[in-house]
């Protein structure tokens, strides 16, 4: 028997190419295989779209309502039909993909090869940093003997519920930044045997900003690594953020979100001293950072050491020096817990 006879069931992600990107991107979300694939009306491959494509079509700006057909990879790498669980994974592993069609000879689909279904979710060799030492100064009282990521979130802390998503993706190896009461935070987490991971700290006698204490690791790194602050309760896969990284062949790898706000007057168009148009309290669509990165190793390099530096001040100088600077739109739940506000909305049950 081949490996496409112990697959999941994928037909769930079959689309046509007049659906909407809207409508792949539910149909993504649905069957968690992170891919579209797209075909005709007799079953044959067109084309795929994964959530990166996806991710790329928001940066570009296109239209929910976009047929896939526009946005979709047209040259998909496959496998053919009677392919071998080795050979599939041999092949994935070359081309670097997540995901593969499996097409018999007339180039019907007829499975859909996953990473994780032929090894499991396995232990994720790149470094995460997680940023733990902020004064939490918006949410005092809360915070007045207890760190920000110490509190407690429907039952734990909300830096435990932080890591333990970290390593339910396979993540293995965590560096905590901590500073205002350390103390708690160290006693709590230890060295990470409780959770069969490998924890440990930098410690910043000072204020390092949210890029300086990345200066303080042991050793440089050899692969990329995962940097997330620890006030935020997200559903964002930090995988998809990792594959986006490596996939476009970032230096440094910036989760952004879209953020709307309404300005709250007429907005007048002028063309010299003729108005040309008037905007009655248009709602402004911006890309705001939201906390989760990704660095290449000599992305580190431009770090400064043990001086303050926030990483909006590395991006850039990455970006003065010519390295390749990606954003990676989030569209899944986020919010920074950074207000008594935040903090009550996030203790409510979510439906």
């Amino acid at each position: 028997m081949t490996s496409t006879g112990r697959m999941r069931d994928w037909r769930g992600v079959l689309m046509g190419p007049d659906a909407s990107l809207a409508d792949a991107l539910a149909r993504i979300d649905a069957a968690t295989f992170q891919i579209a694939v797209v075909v005709d009306d007799h079953g044959r491959l067109l084309g795929v779209m994964t959530d990166g494509d996806a991710r790329r079509a928001i940066l570009r700006g296109l239209p929910m309502n976009t047929p896939i057909g526009q946005v979709m990879n047209a040259s998909p790498v496959t496998a053919p039909q009677g392919s071998s669980s080795g050979e599939l994974l041999t092949l994935m592993r070359l081309r670097v993909v997540h995901q593969m069609p499996i097409v018999d000879t007339e180039n019907r689909v007829v499975g859909l090869a996953l990473i994780d279904d032929l090894i499991g979710v396995h232990e994720k060799p790149n470094w995460v940093v997680l940023m733990a030492g902020g004064l939490g100064t918006r949410l005092r009282p809360l915070t007045e003997e207890t760190p920000k990521p110490m509190l407690v979130l429907r039952g734990k802390p909300l830096l435990e519920a932080i890591l333990e998503n970290l390593i339910g993706e396979g993540f293995r190896t965590f560096f905590l930044s901590v500073n205002y009461r350390a103390d708690v935070i160290e006693k709590y987490f230890g060295n990470g045997e409780r959770w069969g991971v490998r924890i440990s700290y930098l410690r910043e006698d000072r204020r390092l900003g949210t890029a300086g204490s990345l200066s303080l690791l042991p050793q440089a790194p050899v692969l990329p690594i995962v940097v997330m602050n620890a006030d935020l309760l997200t559903q964002a896969s930090i995988s998809s953020l990792l594959q986006f990284h490596v996939a476009l062949e970032s230096q440094a790898t910036m989760a952004v979100r879209e953020y709307d706000f309404q300005i709250p007057y007429g907005v007048v168009r002028t063309s010299g001293e003729r108005i040309t148009a008037i905007e009655e309290k248009p709602v402004q669509k911006i890309l705001v950072n939201a906390g989760m990165y990704v660095l290449s190793p000599a992305a580190l390099a431009h770090i400064p050491p043990d001086s303050y530096f926030d990483m909006p001040s590395l991006f850039d100088r990455l970006n003065a020096a010519g390295a390749v600077t990606v954003a990676f739109p989030l569209r899944e739940y986020w919010l920074d817990i950074g207000r008594r506000e935040d903090y009550d909305q996030a203790s409510m049950p979510r439906e």
